[in-house]
């Protein structure tokens, strides 16, 4: 069954049909400050990573952020294609349902198609749905013979309102949210856009109710991958990656992984400050975590890693 109706917007399905409409009005959008064109066919020369294996370790690095199919011309923000790569190799078989609802340009989406996974992305910004489009207008010619194309969807919604989305239907969510108001992608004003919200108790607001619907549309058993990092404010460190790993744990995740990712090329994104006589140290880390939901035959008072363990 689908949520009872709230204060957030519906879920708006935009078919590719949609974006070849708007790309006839429109040859680029503008996500925050940058501008992105879409609406040309993409002819990819490589379908996936010259050089990859499954990570095995819990620190992830990718000096080279990874430039295969469409993942070229991004704006800032977005995470590195071998993070959904890993993550859906890892924890889904083909044909599963992935979702990214808070999808931006469409990486997981692609990743999604490459590995022959349904896919279903949402983001509270329409432009960046149509940028997620763009990036999926490509053909592809698979390697294998047995590779069925998987039926992608996108829509224009809020993550904490998955409406269009029944309940224990996902096997796996992979997304990168905003850093609370670090970076705005929506400057021209999404109303709910948790990426211009006006303090870090609005944010953490809206973020536990993200973790409660992640809870709601994942099946028992599967897996919930958030991709979260912190940052400083009058030089001193504010954790909020930690604070939300305290909100999905409180929606009654179990924690399986920490993963540290490892940050290249940050530029001024998080951290103002250029000069090479610091009195504090450079975030180069963000937390990839993955949650996992309880199974219905388990009993979550045997797992210590819930919300008090520590109390």
């Amino acid at each position: 069954m689908s949520p009872e109706p709230s204060q957030y917007r519906q879920m708006e399905l935009v078919t590719h049909d949609d974006f070849l409409k708007f790309a006839k009005a429109r040859d680029h959008v503008m996500i925050g400050d940058q501008n992105v064109p879409v609406g040309n066919e993409w002819k990819p020369v490589g379908f996936g990573p010259k050089e990859y294996s499954l990570e095995k370790e819990t620190v992830w690095s990718f000096p080279q952020r990874g430039d295969w199919a469409t993942h070229v011309g991004n704006y800032r923000g977005n995470w590195s294609p071998f993070i959904p790569r890993n993550l859906i190799e890892r924890f889904t078989k083909p044909a599963e349902l992935v979702l990214d609802q808070m999808v931006g340009s469409g990486t997981t989406l692609v990743e999604c198609r490459l590995l022959g996974r349904n896919g279903t992305g949402v983001d509270i910004n329409p432009d960046a749905i149509m940028v997620t489009r763009d990036r999926l207008n490509f053909r592809y010619h698979p390697l294998h013979e047995d590779y069925e194309d998987p039926r992608i969807l996108t829509y224009i919604g809020d993550a904490r309102c998955l409406d269009a989305i029944e309940k224990e239907s996902v096997d796996l969510i992979a997304t990168h949210p905003p850093y609370a108001g670090i970076v705005s992608y929506s400057k021209n004003g999404v109303r709910g856009d948790l990426s211009a919200t006006s303090g870090m108790e609005e944010y953490l607001a809206g973020m536990k109710e993200v973790a409660d619907e992640c809870m709601r549309v994942l099946r028992p058993g599967k897996h919930c991958a958030i991709l979260i990092g912190d940052t400083r404010k009058h030089k001193h460190y504010v954790p909020i990656a930690v604070r939300i790993m305290q909100e999905f744990l409180n929606a009654g995740f179990i924690l399986r992984e920490d993963i540290i990712k490892l940050q290249w090329n940050t530029k001024t994104t998080r951290e103002r400050w250029r000069s090479q006589n610091l009195d504090f140290y450079r975030i180069a880390h963000e937390h990839l975590y993955v949650f996992r939901k309880p199974s219905n035959d388990e009993e979550f008072r045997d797992f210590k890693l819930s919300a008090k363990w520590w109390q």
